[in-house]
C-alpha cells in the first residue's frame, strides 16, 4: 500500500450500520444531538483522546445553552456569547490555547451539524480566534539536506570504518516524518522492503489505547537498499535498532557537527517538522498528512497552521 493510498481503516459493518442509524434519527435538542455526534467519532474511529476532549468541550456549551436547547433555532450569536463566557466569566482560568481547542470543537461540530441538514447553515463558520503564537518549529533548507545526505553518505562509504547507521536513520524520519518513540518501536517484521520501488514500513502500537495510529508509510528506494547494507553490519534480532533512544540522538548530534549544521539543528523533532513542511508543500491532502503523522483532529489543527506559515519559507 502506497502513502497516497493510505487512509484510516474503514468501520466495521457494525459500526457503520451505527452511524448510518445515527445520521437517520431526527437532531431536535442540543443534548440528541451531543448523543448522536459522540457515535459518529466513536464510528469513525476518531481517536479516544479527540472524542474525550471533544465531549467534554461541547457539554460544556450543552450547560451553558441548557440540554433542551432547539438545534435548529441556535444563532452564531449564541456561540460568540459561549467563547465570551469561556474567556471572562465563567471563573475557570482558559488560556489561548484551551480557548483555540474549544473553537475547532465548535467548528467541526457545527459543520457536521450543517451536513446532517439539522441546520440551516453552518453557525460556527464565522468565529474567529486570534492564533496561539508560539515560535515556528526548525526545519532542515535544502541546503542543508544537502549537507547531511553528503555526510551520511561518506560514513556508508568510508573505507576505514563504513557505517550505514547514519543514513538509514535519516533517511527514514525524512522519509517518514515518525516520532522517536515509534523509531524505537519499529521491528524487523514491521520493514517491506523486498522491492525497493515499493518499499514501505508499519508503524504498531503495542497499547490498544493507542492503535488508531497504526499506519503503513512509505520509505524510498534509497533505505530500502540501505537496509541489507545495515542488518548485515549491525546484525539486530528482532527491533531495527536494539540500542537506547539516546544512541540514536547521539548519531544526529554527530551528523549535526560533521555536515558542518547550526548547533542543535539536527534532531528527531527537526526531521519529524521537515517531512511535514516537505508535503504541505508538495501539496499532499491535509488529511492524508494528518494520518502520516498520526495525529488527533485536535493537534492536527495547531499543526496545518504551523505548515501554512512555514510553506512561504523557502526550504
Amino acid at each position: 500500500m502506497t502513502a497516497e493510498q493510505m487512509r484510516l481503516l474503514p468501520p466495521t459493518e457494525p459500526e457503520k450500520a451505527q452511524a448510518d442509524e445515527a445520521e437517520r434519527k431526527p437532531i431536535i435538542t442540543l443534548h440528541s444531538a451531543l448523543d448522536l455526534f459522540h457515535e459518529h467519532m466513536v464510528a469513525r474511529e476518531w481517536s479516544p483522546y479527540t472524542v474525550r476532549a471533544f465531549d467534554s468541550d461541547l457539554r460544556l456549551l450543552e450547560r451553558y445553552l441548557g440540554d433542551t436547547a432547539g438545534v435548529a433555532s441556535l444563532r452564531p450569536e449564541q456561540l460568540e456569547a459561549f467563547l465570551e463566557y469561556l474567556r471572562h466569566e465563567r471563573g475557570v482560568p482558559c488560556n489561548k490555547k484551551s480557548l483555540a481547542r474549544r473553537l475547532t470543537t465548535l467548528k467541526v461540530f457545527f459543520a457536521w451539524l450543517c451536513e446532517q441538514g439539522a441546520t440551516t447553515g453552518d453557525l460556527a463558520a464565522g468565529l474567529y480566534h486570534e492564533p496561539v503564537s508560539t515560535p515556528l518549529p526548525r526545519i532542515l533548507t535544502d541546503t542543508e539536506l544537502a549537507q547531511l545526505e553528503a555526510e551520511t553518505a561518506r560514513q556508508r562509504d568510508d573505507p576505514k570504518a563504513p557505517d550505514i547507521r547514519p543514513l538509514l536513520l535519516t533517511r527514514l524520519l525524512l522519509d517518514t516524518g515518525i516520532k522517536k518513540g515509534e523509531c524505537m518501536g519499529l521491528t524487523l517484521l514491521d520493514l517491506d522492503v523486498g522491492s525497493p520501488s515499493a518499499a514501505s514500513i508499519l508503524v504498531r502500537y503495542s497499547s490498544p489505547r493507542q492503535r488508531h495510529k497504526e499506519r503503513r508509510l512509505r520509505v524510498s528506494a534509497g533505505f530500502a537498499r540501505a537496509v541489507p547494507v545495515y542488518l548485515q553490519q549491525y546484525a539486530p534480532k528482532q527491533k531495527l535498532f536494539e540500542c537506547t533512544a539516546r544512541n540514536l540522538e547521539y548519531v544526529l548530534d554527530s551528523c549535526e557537527k560533521r555536515a558542518g549544521l547550526p548547533v542543535r539543528s539536527l534532531a528527531f523533532e527537526t526531521l519529524r517538522w521537515t517531512f511535514a513542511a516537505k508535503e504541505w508543500q508538495a501539496g499532499t491532502e491535509p488529511e492524508l498528512l494528518r494520518v502520516k503523522l498520526g495525529l488527533s483532529q485536535i493537534s492536527w489543527a495547531e499543526v496545518a497552521e504551523k505548515l501554512d506559515k512555514l510553506s512561504a519559507k523557502p526550504l
